[in-house]
């Protein structure tokens, strides 16, 4: 009888199991879903509007599109969408990985500083002609908010890895960071000239209006590299939310462990804000999103942190061409206006689930 009663417990859990896998995949799916009609919307909006059936005819078969639609859609339209979900992606799994092995809900580029020093390394360029990497002169404003951004991430990783350091320990770092570059920042622009202030202020707004093919591609071989890594770790990362000591107790290196993730991550940040500027709160809200609706475990965790940041930069990008009418906004100041408040919504949803 107790035999029996154990057989029916086990398939009544493994029944559960399933069905919660089930459903967790069809979440995933459904963020799929909605980011392809983001996407879609994001290719018919702008100052010519064109309808959804317009669009989609002339993605599958350009060949019997006008040319004035086959260049809108092919040239200007599509990779700045594209762009929209891979600097999206890119910076929602970034943000996902620096709370995992951080243990911080706040940890993101943007509130770590990683942002503010990718601005000012822009800023080094715009106004000083400064290249860090001289070779590469004529990429000298990626390239300087890339290598800043890569230090900013380095440095808030070996900072963490210091006896005694908390997690409340790194949050302040960040915020001291974000202050410091974005000090050094307003220094800069009080130095520039007209021309170089413009150009400054226009690229710390963020902005995917500059998108090329050539970028999509680089961001999208950032992905392509990195998540795999992400998905290859995924029990170890999962595992590293139970604590240090669990994860050791595991045979998890937890040191290297930390240090090939952000290295990792300050490659996946670091590439998109370097192309389009600062973008905030994506890579906060994002993660939160997927883990209210999917949980911890980083086989599904991290797929739903991707498609939720894409999803959310995707409908950034529709809505910043639909606010004003015939203008479109620059999308790093409408992820502050959405993000902000959709991050309260966040913190007093949870606060109410733990009642």
């Amino acid at each position: 009888m107790a035999q029996i009663t154990a057989e029916t417990t086990q398939i009544a859990g493994r029944d559960q199991y399933r069905a919660l896998v089930a459903r967790r995949i069809l979440i995933i799916f459904g963020l799929l879903i909605g980011l392809t009609f983001t996407v879609s919307a994001d290719m018919a909006l702008g100052p010519a509007n064109y309808s959804l059936s317009e669009v989609i005819s002339t993605i599958l078969s350009p060949s019997t599109a006008s040319t004035q639609l086959r260049v809108v859609i092919w040239d200007i339209r599509m990779p700045i969408a594209l762009m929209a979900i891979t600097v999206g992606a890119s910076l929602s799994v970034a943000g996902a990985q620096m709370q995992t092995i951080l243990a911080n809900p706040l940890a993101s580029p943007f509130t770590l500083g990683i942002s503010a020093a990718a601005s000012f390394g822009a800023a080094l360029a715009l106004v000083g002609g400064v290249a860090i990497f001289p070779i590469a002169i004529h990429y000298m404003v990626p390239i300087n908010a890339f290598l800043m951004a890569v230090a900013a991430a380095l440095f808030i990783h070996f900072a963490s890895t210091m006896r005694g350091v908390t997690v409340e320990t790194i949050v302040l770092l960040g915020i001291a960071l974000v202050f410091t570059f974005n000090a050094a920042l307003s220094f800069l622009e009080y130095l520039a000239s007209e021309q170089a202030l413009a150009a400054v202020v226009f690229w710390t707004m963020g902005s995917l209006t500059k998108a090329t093919w050539e970028k999509v591609y680089i961001t999208f071989a950032i992905i392509a590299v990195t998540v795999p890594v992400f998905m290859k770790q995924a029990w170890a990362l999962t595992a590293l939310r139970l604590g240090d000591d669990k994860a050791a107790s595991m045979g998890i290196n937890v040191r290297r462990l930390r240090l090939q993730t952000m290295l990792t991550v300050s490659l996946l940040a670091a590439v998109p804000v370097s192309f389009v500027g600062t973008i905030g709160f994506v890579g906060l809200v994002g993660p939160h999103i997927a883990r209210m609706i999917v949980g911890e475990d980083q086989r599904f965790f991290l797929p739903a942190s991707l498609l939720a940041g894409a999803l959310l930069l995707s409908a950034t990008s529709v809505l910043s061409k639909i606010l004003i009418p015939g203008a479109i906004l620059p999308i790093g100041v409408i992820t502050a206006l959405v993000g902000v408040p959709f991050f309260f919504v966040l913190i007093f949803s949870s606060r109410k689930r733990a009642w």
